[in-house]
Order: structure tokens, then C-alpha cells, then sequence
């Protein structure tokens, strides 16, 4: 029975293979390998290096879609056994969503992540379709399961999802529901809706676009978290009424799904005259820190190209690691654009390497 429901999910998934399955790697080895070198442990640990050099379930997971895009399984299963044997120790099969090398023991907080636990699930499902490995397919379903049936609810009609499984609810805080908008890892929806159908990922997808829609409505700018007790989201309390790191990736998550009309339009206004993002206080608009990275700069510059065909700066297009974050952004966006628009890059359109 386990053989014939995994034969049955291969076939599910293969009939709408990602594009990147059929032409091969999109990370070039030297990109990789810069990036294996700087963030990625011998044992498999994903390591924020501007965070105190934690790690943490979101880590994880993009380590795992990142090694699954360079076509590299010998890291992945490093990433995977680390996810699984040191942050996968909660009840429920979901992780826990940091890892600390300075505690004892090194996890102090079991709450998920949900975008962690999303991560996690989209890359392994890739991985066991286009590496044709049940036993991954098998897991991705498992944690897609579980995250659906613990963190979808339903809030004035829409399916969105809970930051984590406890403390964000209505029944957990005087202003919740609390949302966090970057939660929302739209491509992987389709893919994890196919693989465990009528769970409400389709309707989570659809729920974070209409989320998203209105929080950028007319200008406006939403906080990383935001709460929706009220007539109005309004910016959760207990957290800084700020645009910031987390909420910077919305516009790449919505190009990733593609999601390029007027959506994104929306969200590009965070995004200065040298392409920057910004922390930003949402009550005044002030501009708190300029996000200058190369890898934050290029999801402003691939909005850009996109929306209105502005060309992407050859120094943007090319792979050179700084943070983890900003290095991370920086080769989902690569990925993404080698795909889908060759156009925007700097010729030679082929993948460029890594600069010294």
C-alpha cells in the first residue's frame, strides 16, 4: 500500500514539473560551492552569520532548495539529517525553529516556523520528484500534513496561516490573529496542494495574495507582523512597527510564483533609485537602514527589469557571498531569473560565475 500511494503522488507530481527539473542546475558550482563554504557546516547546519551564527528551521529549508537547484544530494542529505536529527523534536514531526551553538541545549524555544516548516516541505518535494525519490516525496507530505492541519485557519472568509502552531491566535493574544506577510512562499502552494490535496494550500495561496493586496493597497506599507483583531491590520504588538528583513522578500516570493502584474507592483515601492530596500517605520515612513547587499539590491533590481525592463547591473548578476540572508535572496533570485527571464541578465545570458 505505502509503494502504490508513492507511485501514485510521483505521478501526480510529475505531470507539472518545475522548469528547472528538465534544463538542469541553475546555481553554477563555483556559486554554490562560495556558498556551501561560507554558510553550510561539515554536519549540515545552515548558519546565519549576521544572527550570532544560529540556525534555524528557515535556514534549513532554503540550504535544502538551494543544494536541490545546484544539483548537489550529497550536501542536501548533510542539511537534511541536520534538520532532522537536531530541530525535527517536536511531537508533531514539525521543527523547532532555532538552533543555537551558544545554548544548552541548543534548542530553548520548541515552537515551528511556519515559513520554516514550508521550506522545508517545498524543497524535499522537489527534490523527490526530480530526483525520483519517493522516500523524500513520503517526508514532504508528512510535514505539509501536519503544518496544514495545525497552522491554516480561516480568518473573515480567507485561509491564511499562523506564524507558529502556539501564540498567535486570537485565543493567544488580545489583537490576534498575527500574520506575517513574508510567511507566504507562494510557489510552493501548488506543489505541496498536489501533494497532500484538499488540506487548504490552494486556499492558503489564494488568501495570502488577497492579505498582501490589501496591506500595500494605495501605497501603503505593512509591518512584518501585523494584526488582524480590528476592522484594519494594524502592526502586532510586541513588535516593531517596522517593514524589515522579513518582509523585504515578498516581491521575490510573488516573481517566483509568478505573480507579476499589478501585485507587484504594489510591493515595489520599497524599493529606492539604487534598486535598496529599507527597514521602514511604518507609522512615519522613515527609512531606517538602507539595505545595500548585493543580493537585497538584486530583487529590487529583477522588480525592476520586470515591471518596467530596466537592466540588472552586471555586479548585481554576479555571485559573491556577504551575509547569509542577503547571499541567500541573492541566488533564489538568480534561480528565478535564469529561468523565467534570461532577458534581464547582462549577456552573456548564461550563468555567470562567481567574483573574486
Amino acid at each position: 500500500m505505502r509503494f502504490l500511494a508513492t507511485a501514485i503522488m510521483i505521478a501526480m507530481l510529475s505531470a507539472t514539473a518545475p522548469a528547472q527539473d528538465s534544463t538542469g542546475p541553475t546555481i553554477t558550482q563555483p556559486e554554490w560551492q562560495a556558498y556551501r563554504d561560507a554558510f553550510v557546516s561539515a554536519e549540515g547546519r545552515v548558519i546565519d552569520t549576521a544572527n550570532g551564527n544560529i540556525s534555524h528551521s528557515e535556514g534549513q529549508g532554503y540550504g535544502l532548495l538551494l543544494a536541490y537547484l545546484a544539483n548537489d544530494r550529497a550536501t542536501f542529505e548533510r542539511i537534511w539529517s541536520f534538520t532532522r536529527t537536531e530541530l525535527m523534536i517536536r511531537d508533531d514531526g514539525l521543527s523547532a525553529w532555532m538552533w543555537s551553538p551558544d545554548a544548552t541545549p541548543s534548542v530553548t524555544d520548541i515552537n515551528n516556523a511556519s515559513d520554516g516548516d514550508l521550506l522545508i516541505a517545498y524543497a524535499l518535494a522537489r527534490a523527490g520528484e526530480g530526483w525520483d525519490d519517493a522516500e523524500k516525496l513520503l517526508q514532504a507530505g508528512s510535514i505539509a500534513r501536519t503544518l496544514a492541519q495545525s497552522a491554516i485557519f480561516e480568518h473573515d472568509g480567507a485561509s491564511l496561516i499562523s506564524p507558529g502552531v502556539i501564540g498567535f491566535s486570537a485565543e493567544d493574544r488580545p489583537d490576534g490573529p498575527v500574520v506575517n506577510p513574508s510567511y507566504w512562499v507562494f510557489e510552493a502552494f501548488p506543489l505541496l496542494d498536489r501533494l497532500v490535496p484538499n488540506l487548504g494550500w490552494a486556499e492558503v495561496g489564494a488568501g495570502g495574495l488577497d492579505l498582501i493586496d490589501r496591506l500595500t493597497a494605495d501605497g501603503a506599507i505593512p509591518a512584518d507582523w501585523m494584526a488582524l483583531a480590528g476592522d484594519e491590520a494594524i502592526p502586532a504588538e510586541g513588535f516593531p512597527p517596522e517593514f524589515g528583513y522579513n518582509n523585504i522578500r515578498i516581491p521575490l516570493y510573488l516573481m517566483r510564483a509568478g505573480h507579476t502584474g499589478e501585485i507587484l507592483a504594489q510591493t515595489a515601492q520599497i524599493f529606492d533609485a539604487d534598486f535598496a530596500p529599507a527597514r521602514i517605520d511604518v507609522t512615519t515612513g522613515e527609512r531606517l537602514e538602507i539595505m545595500s547587499e548585493p543580493g537585497y539590491r538584486l530583487m529590487g533590481a529583477a522588480t525592476a527589469c520586470i515591471l518596467e525592463g530596466t537592466a540588472i547591473p552586471a555586479d548585481l548578476a554576479t555571485f559573491a557571498p556577504t551575509t547569509y540572508y542577503a547571499a541567500t535572496l541573492q541566488l533564489l533570485t538568480l534561480d528565478y531569473l535564469r529561468r523565467e527571464h534570461r532577458d534581464c541578465l547582462p549577456t552573456p545570458a548564461s550563468p555567470q560565475g562567481v567574483a573574486s
